[in-house]
């Protein structure tokens, strides 16, 4: 019986040993820390506060259930944002107001296809005859 158990306790230490040399250890990397990291850590909380904050607009809420997206998985996911992920998704929300370019998106959309007729790619509209 003992002979059995110290077999299988050089067994376990054989693999314990294998399996300690063969997975790879990762080294700790230190450095130092520049003020622009701590100052984005530090202004990242605010803009996540007020990511949430914008959650509770009206018209985000509707939008958001146009989508099919439930409050809660909205918030999660604003939660598992990176800060530099929060402070661009802040900026690009202050600089844009919703639903600016839209004409634009159009017009430049009917003018692809204005172009693609003329040049006798496709056949959308026929007001436009194709160069031969």
């Amino acid at each position: 019986m003992t002979n059995a158990v110290n077999r299988y306790s050089r067994l376990l230490v054989l693999g314990c040993t294998l399996l300690l040399t063969l997975l790879p250890a990762t080294p700790a990397l230190s450095g130092m820390l520049g003020t622009d990291a701590l100052i984005a850590t530090a202004s990242a909380e605010p803009a996540r506060a007020a990511l949430l904050q914008r959650l509770d607009a009206q018209e985000v809420g509707a939008a958001l259930e146009r989508l099919g997206v439930d409050r809660a998985d909205a918030e999660a996911r604003i939660a598992r944002l990176t800060d530099a992920e929060v402070a661009e998704l802040h900026a690009r929300l202050d600089a844009l107001p919703a639903g600016a370019g839209a004409l634009e998106t159009v017009l430049i959309v009917l003018l692809v296809f204005v172009i693609t007729d003329a040049l006798g790619i496709t056949d959308i509209f026929t007001f436009v005859r194709p160069a031969r």
